[in-house]
């Protein structure tokens, strides 16, 4: 037999002679949903109308400006050459049944779907296929378009779009010439109440020419060169250009941004390793707004795991920054967020990386140990040897090899600021240049870390706070009052640890040693990647080689056609290699003549091209306007879109911070897209574009949809369709294919698992809607759960008894009646249109479907089924099942879609329940039951109860001691 649990579709069950004409099939499910479609389609019944502009609805009409609007969207999707499996619609249904119920409710509801079409899967076939990316990426677009329109979704087709579109382009150019064309300034006044803003670069440069902002270094403003102005502002711009440790991967043959980094080290595509190198690259300066991106996540529906995930990735630590100097060489800062403990700092170490090891002593100096040199005769050969050896790892591999407390002494010495101590600097590989200030102060007595360095390197162990009586040994990372920790001028002594941070920090500051600081894991966002597939900077250089913005009316910078697509890659552990982008090899594109405003000149164009993520940053203000193209067009998105559409408190539940009023797709992007996404709209909301604070208001992840998958003895995986689940006689159950046993494991569906459905298959075994029905009863929409084809056919019967209580499955005739329902009938129906609607406000389809599944059996159980029980169970079920139910709407009699009919609103008369059961208990054990009205005050049910011939019969006579009555559903009484 097949396994029960294959994910695979069945073949459709033969439809016998016997079989009524018009039975719910298939084969007419299919039928219908086509004609549903195309008539869609033709009517525009999803159109989204705008308040202004020629984006109006189906009937020409452009929205009243005070309408309730809500706008849902789903997570970009990346049009993938292997098509959709029934894993990927499980948000789209999800949000289209939103969407559905929301316009039914009487809001504009603006859905569409647009596509993130540039990055490296597109551009990797290219390179294997010779097709150029575009071609491919078109064709998989159409593909998907195909797919999801068969599911009848009710997207606007009108918005949709690709990021590699060229107008698309051109915005994208925009917003990056923005942000180049800006900088932070922390003391701005912001439209939200706040401080600190971006600004364009212009009023900079207006400031530092008036004189009405210093200078840097202090010099006048008209004292600078053409070429050492540009510099200082290029040093402040939100994009900048900077010589800094990026991840370089080699194996990719790009650099990646944090973000795009495994814990383990390695590349998340591909799973490369990742090494640290200092590249010339973009960034963009996140950083500044790090505080504001932690803040804001209070003003935003989002669910708390993904708050923390994003707080966690900027990392902010209140802390001291620390100066130690260091005899003949520059100083070194470090960060601490235990200043107290500074007494106990007995050496420092400093990151390979570090510039300070650019110049070591040519000599060991007095006092170095035989275990501090590595066997070397200098600390220049010392150092050099370390530092090659580092830049052979990975950062993570360097962050695990911290256990081996690998280090050398850099013969420097450090005078530690708060006793004059000189304390050794080593350095080791544990100790990464980019977080930080790349530098440590060790204190082993406080600290794991240090005191296995100090234990290997033989180096001093000072406590500095004092450990309770049954303290074992090794570093006390506890609490408790300060010791040793006194000068001439200060003590902590005594002091608890908080006290003891204020006291020290402000002696710091006092003295020039240090000042308080906040500092953040966050780094700038390295904005570069040396491929072919992304958006071509919009920046040439010149013979400064400094970056030159391209003037709007250059938009857009599009790719070349080039012959070979392919950045060169080098052997995954080749951390020596170095970036060369494909677009390098095109020097008819790279060198341009162009004239600037100071007549032709030659030009270089940036050869790098923006990560994928530039084009998801905005994605969702294109579809608030997407025919905002040509010349004319001056902004991405018209004022008045961003604010009818995501402004705030632009409906009842948008909030202050405005925004997407739904937002579906998967955690895995929590600390990418939408850390960056929140980035841009942040500095386009500071320079007036957009009037919402945070680009989503309400965020909600999906789970995933899992399937079983096999593997042979080679551990090679085999069609899941083919196994054979074989029951023994002793009941254990066995998986064969092919006669060989094979091993079950659950988990992702996938190609390479071989146990893929496509949504293809299921349409043809059962038709959209079932499949919709099915993916929404599956459970909790933000769980993942198990596909079992088996179980599809459960939704089938659903709809099948639904079409079969309207219509006549021989004839096609109506078979309800117009007689009014009973009384019984209203309560049922009543009851299941409040369920229904707070379900469905919730976003738990599951159990909405169950209501009305409920609700369809019972009128299953009718002689006759009546219209007004019928319509409304048809229109409730439209959201999931939106095909059968405009079918069934029209069959009904009626002339319009119900997609913009009022969802059925329960009448409060039959949800007073005539009677409640009230439980009778003796002792705290039931003893009898009464059925009586609702609103029963206290003593009519007490004496109700005491008249009660059941309870009579059990007491028999026996004195009640206390009686406790809870109207209208319990007496107790104690005997």
């Amino acid at each position: 037999m097949t396994d029960a649990s294959s994910p695979h579709v069945p073949a459709a069950a033969p439809t016998g002679p016997a079989d009524p004409s018009l039975r719910y099939t298939a084969a007419l499910a299919t039928e219908i949903e086509l004609k549903w479609q195309q008539r869609w389609a033709e009517l525009g019944t999803f159109y989204a109308a705008n308040p202004v502009g020629d984006l109006t609805d189906g009937e020409g009409r452009n929205a009243d400006p005070a309408s309730p609007s809500f706008f849902v969207m789903d997570m970009f999707p990346f049009p993938s050459g292997a098509g959709l499996h029934v894993g990927h619609p499980l948000g789209y249904i999800a949000t289209d049944v939103v969407g559905r119920f929301r316009r039914m409710c009487g809001d504009n509801v603006l859905h569409a779907l647009g596509f993130d079409a540039f990055g490296l899967p597109a551009e990797q076939y290219a390179v294997q296929t010779g097709q150029h990316p575009r071609a491919t990426t078109e064709a998989n677009i159409a593909n998907m378009r195909r797919q999801l329109r068969r599911l009848g979704l009710a997207h606007d087709e009108r918005r949709t779009f690709a990021t590699t579109d060229s107008e698309y382009v051109r915005w994208t150019q925009w917003i990056f010439l923005q942000v180049f064309n800006s900088w932070y300034d922390v003391d701005a006044p912001r439209a939200d109440g706040g401080t600190g803003r971006a600004r364009p670069i212009a009023e900079l440069e207006d400031a530092y020419a008036a004189g009405t902002r210093a200078m840097p270094d202090g010099r006048p403003w008209a004292d600078l060169t053409p070429a050492e102005q540009r510099t200082v502002v290029n040093d402040q711009r939100l994009a900048y250009v900077s010589n800094s440790p990026v991840n370089w991967c080699p194996g990719l043959g790009t650099v990646l941004a944090n973000e795009e980094v495994t814990s383990e080290g390695r590349s998340e595509r591909g799973n490369f390793p990742v090494f640290q190198r200092n590249l010339r690259q973009w960034n963009m300066r996140i950083t500044a707004y790090a505080d504001r991106l932690a803040d804001d996540l209070e003003l935003i529906d989002w669910p708390d795991k993904v708050k923390a995930m994003q707080r966690n990735w900027i990392g902010r630590s209140e802390g001291a920054h620390v100066t130690f100097d260091v005899p003949g060489a520059e100083s070194v800062t470090v960060f601490t967020t235990r200043p107290d403990t500074l007494f106990g700092a007995t050496f420092m170490v400093v990151a390979p990386e570090h510039p300070l090891l650019d110049e070591v002593p040519v000599e060991w100096p007095d006092g170095t140990r035989a275990v501090w040199t590595a066997d070397h005769a200098s600390p220049i050969e010392a150092v050099a040897a370390y530092r090659a050896a580092a830049a052979a790892k990975t950062a993570v591999e360097r962050q695990a090899d911290a256990g081996k407390k690998t280090g050398v002494f850099t013969g420097h010495l450090a005078v530690n600021p708060v006793n004059g101590a000189f304390v050794p600097v080593f350095t080791a590989d544990y100790v990464l240049m980019g977080y930080g200030t790349g530098a440590i102060m060790a204190v082993p007595g406080g600290d794991a870390r240090d005191f296995a360095f100090a234990e290997a390197f033989e180096l001093p162990v000072v406590y500095t706070v004092a450990a309770p009586e049954d303290f074992e040994g090794g570093a006390y990372t506890g609490d408790g009052a300060i010791i040793n920790s006194s000068n001439d001028e200060i003590s902590l002594d005594g002091m608890s640890v908080a006290e003891a941070k204020t006291t020290i920090t402000a002696w710091l500051e006092e003295k020039g040693y240090g000042s308080a600081t906040i500092t953040y894991r966050l780094r700038d966002w390295l904005f570069s990647r040396q491929r072919y597939w992304g958006e071509p900077f919009p920046i040439v250089y010149g013979d400064d080689d400094q970056p030159i913005a391209l003037p709007t009316g250059m938009l857009p910078v599009d790719l070349p056609d080039v012959p070979d697509y392919s950045p060169r890659t080098y052997a995954p552990d080749d951390s020596e290699s170095s970036p060369e982008p494909p677009l390098g090899r095109n020097e008819d594109w790279v060198n341009v003549t162009l004239d600037l405003g100071d007549g032709p000149r030659t030009y270089r164009r940036d050869t790098n091209t923006m990560p994928n993520w530039a084009g998801s940053c905005w994605y969702y203000l294109r579809y608030l306007d997407p025919m905002n193209n040509g010349p004319e067009a001056l902004l991405p998105v018209s004022p008045e879109l961003d604010e009818y559409w995501m402004g705030p408190n632009h409906n009842a539940t948008a909030g202050e911070a405005g925004g997407v009023d739904l937002y579906v797709g998967g955690v895995e992007h929590a600390v990418l897209h939408l850390l960056y996404a929140r980035f841009w709209h942040k500095v386009l909301f500071d320079l007036g574009y957009v009037s919402s604070i945070e680009p989503f208001h309400k965020l909600f992840n999906q789970g995933y949809v899992q399937a079983y998958a096999y593997t042979d003895a080679r551990g090679q995986y085999v069609p899941a369709e083919e196994v054979e689940e074989v029951v023994a006689g002793d009941g254990s159950v066995m998986y064969l294919w092919q006669g060989e046993v094979v091993n079950r494991e659950y988990g992702k569906m996938g190609k390479s698992l071989k146990n893929v459905v496509t949504p293809d298959e299921m349409y043809e075994a059962y038709g959209a809607d079932t499949f919709r029905v099915y993916e929404m009863s599956m459970g909790p929409l933000d769980v993942s759960r198990p596909w079992d084809t088996r179980a599809v056919v459960g939704s089938q019967r659903f709809l099948q008894r639904l079409w079969r209580n309207v219509l006549d499955e021989d004839s096609g005739e109506v078979t309800v009646s117009d007689e009014p329902a009973s009384t019984e009938t209203l309560r049922h129906v009543h009851r299941t249109i409040v369920d229904v609607r707070v379900e469905m406000e919730n976003m738990r389809a599951n159990t909405a479907i169950a209501k009305l599944i409920a609700l369809n059996n019972h009128l299953t159980s009718l002689p006759v089924v009546p219209r007004e029980a019928a319509e409304a169970i048809v229109l409730m079920t439209a959201p999931v099942a939106p095909h059968i139910a405009e079918e069934l709407w029209a069959r009904l009699g009626h002339e319009e879609s119900l997609a913009h009919h009022a969802f059925p609103v329960a009448d409060e008369q039959y949800l007073v329940e005539d009677t409640v059961t009230c439980i009778i208990q003796v002792q705290g054990k039931v003893r009898s039951r009464l059925e009586v009205a609702p609103d029963i005050t206290a003593e009519a049910l007490e004496a109700a109860a005491l008249a009660d011939p059941a309870l009579l019969r059990f007491l028999d006579g026996a004195p009640i001691r206390k009686l406790i009555v809870k109207a209208p559903k319990l007496v107790n009484v104690v005997i």
